[in-house]
């Protein structure tokens, strides 16, 4: 590797905020397969092994990150969620983002024909400086890269999307089984007046009582509904078992 191009990595590792122990997994990232067929160096080798490596590492991170963020979301809005981050699309506004065209090695036909700005070649190479990394340094300091770049769309990601409304649900649970409705009452409210902490109560008449906690009290009262729903989902589900 000659001077000129370390130069450009290093560049690339200061946008990119990390630094590689190994610079040869970054410079494969970084050559795409038109530029391997028009050299003919048996040095070279292109990003599409690593472009593979990368798609599992960075489904695997991301679907972390939202289990983690999400802790109640079912297996079908998690799915939806990583898929809209998850996408040629996004990944392609990323790596723009992170001026991935401007260290490509491409071959002149692909160069001619607008290969860096190519939605598909963009996501594709993020993709592999992701396996780069992850073969560089492992999970953990991956995952933590990956969250660095990606927190925006993580923390947004869920916008839009169908929810379960707990609260309606014990509602009409509560109603329909035991003539009741649920009483919510506040029990604790802690922290300072930017990051308030509530804590709420909810109970279904002497039958079901839970507390939730919450940054709102509508957050609150929606997990300590969601605790009193399964309880009394359980409940039935056993009964029916053992009449």
């Amino acid at each position: 590797m000659d001077r000129e191009r370390l130069d450009k990595l290093e560049e690339f590792e200061r946008i990119l905020n990390y630094t590689f122990r190994n610079k040869d997994l970054l410079d494969r990232a970084l050559t795409h397969r038109s530029f391997m067929n028009e050299c003919q160096a048996d040095s070279v080798r292109d990003n599409e092994r690593l472009e593979f490596l990368g798609d599992a590492v960075l489904e695997l991170c991301v679907s972390h990150l939202l289990m983690k963020k999400c802790r109640d979301a079912p297996e079908g809005l998690l799915s939806r969620m990583r898929a809209s981050i998850v996408n040629e699309r996004s990944l392609a506004r990323m790596a723009r983002h992170l001026c991935v065209g401007q260290f490509l090695l491409l071959g002149k036909g692909e160069e001619a024909s607008g290969g860096r700005t190519k939605n598909s070649i963009l996501s594709d190479t993020l993709e592999a400086v992701f396996a780069a990394v992850y073969l560089d340094c492992g999970f953990d300091e991956t995952c933590a890269f990956i969250a660095r770049l990606f927190s925006p769309l993580i923390d947004n990601c869920g916008e839009g999307l169908p929810r379960r409304d707990y609260k309606s649900g014990l509602q009409e649970k509560s109603q329909a089984r035991f003539k009741v409705v649920p009483r919510y009452r506040l029990i604790d409210e802690s922290g300072p007046e930017h990051d308030k902490v509530f804590k709420v109560e909810v109970s279904v008449s002497d039958i079901v009582s839970k507390t939730g906690v919450g940054k709102s009290k509508k957050e609150a009262e929606q997990h300590a509904a969601r605790k009193a729903l399964e309880e009394i989902e359980g409940s039935v589900k056993t009964t029916t078992r053992h009449p």
